[in-house]
């Protein structure tokens, strides 16, 4: 007699692919709309790039007269280099201002959640209030200023969103006013959980309170610090708010920045073929930092 072959078990595939495919059954949704809102139009803006289009006629195929117009663009250029300094401004004061707040937080043991509230409410409240505020507050006639000006204090009475010389760090005061808050938040969530006993043995060891800091804290919330460095310039290539409401980009293109230059290309000057090319250079501007993170990252940097 002739044995009969075993059958080979066919559950654990059937197992298999109900799993694979409750998955993508939840996948596919997300993926669905990241296409419909992201990958399809950056397509059709890259596509428009190439053409002279004012948002309204047939898209005119012109190849890479937009790109030849941008490089001998001298506003975007002042927009690209306004762009860099508003990085540099919040890669420097909203962070060492959110760690020494973090830092001084995390030594307070009662009534801490009453700081956290306070410090975080600014970043909740709409970006119109928070300029309506402080247009108020840096009002030329009625504000700081004036009121310090009649008291013989005079180094605030002066227009901070009408003068070219401070308009873009105005903005970026009131900008940083509102975020720092934030950081705080996130950076003594990163300080919480730092083991207690590194910092026993610091002072065991006869380190000062700077020193733990530097030596003890910054080390450990390293994967933190460097993930809210990445978002910052992410953030700050792509700022539009603030500067659009208080300054419009002025005066005379002071505080102009890539997206509210892109905003009144497109919008302003019906000038969409254009706008979609400074659009891209934002773009390759965000990559390059994410690339770059990636590739420390890879490194072992950030661990």
């Amino acid at each position: 007699m002739t044995q009969a072959m075993p059958r080979k078990n066919s559950e654990p595939r059937k197992n298999q692919f109900a799993v694979t495919l409750g998955r993508w059954a939840f996948v596919i949704p997300v993926l669905t709309i990241n296409m419909i809102v992201v990958i399809i139009p950056s397509v059709i803006g890259l596509g428009i790039a190439f053409t002279d289009w004012t948002g309204y006629n047939v898209p005119n195929f012109i190849g890479l007269d937009n790109f030849q117009r941008l490089f001998q663009d001298e506003i975007f250029f002042k927009a690209l280099r306004n762009n860099l300094i508003w990085t540099l401004i919040f890669l420097t004061a909203p962070i060492a201002v959110g760690l020494l707040g973090a830092y001084i937080l995390s030594t307070i043991k009662r009534g801490q959640m009453i700081f956290r509230v306070s410090y975080f409410i600014p970043y909740v409240i709409a970006s119109v209030v928070n300029v309506q505020l402080w247009r108020q507050l840096l009002h030329p006639r009625v504000g700081i200023g004036a009121w310090l000006a009649e008291r013989g204090i005079n180094f605030l009475d002066f227009p901070v969103f009408g003068t070219r010389e401070s308009a873009l760090y105005g903005v970026a005061f009131v900008d940083a006013w509102h975020f720092w808050g934030f950081l705080v938040v996130i950076y003594l969530a990163a300080m919480s959980a730092v083991d207690k006993e590194l910092y026993e043995v610091a002072r065991l060891d006869g380190a000062t309170p700077l020193q733990q800091f530097r030596h003890v804290t910054l080390p450990s919330i390293r994967p933190t610090l460097v993930f809210t460095i990445l978002m910052i310039i992410i953030w700050s290539s792509t700022t539009f708010d603030y500067v659009y409401m208080l300054t419009s980009g002025g005066p005379a293109n002071a505080s102009e920045l890539m997206s509210t230059y892109l905003y009144d290309n497109a919008f302003s000057r019906f000038d969409a073929g254009y706008a979609a090319t400074i659009g891209i250079m934002m773009s390759l501007w965000v990559g390059l930092a994410v690339a770059g993170f990636v590739y420390l990252r890879r490194r072992g940097w950030e661990i």
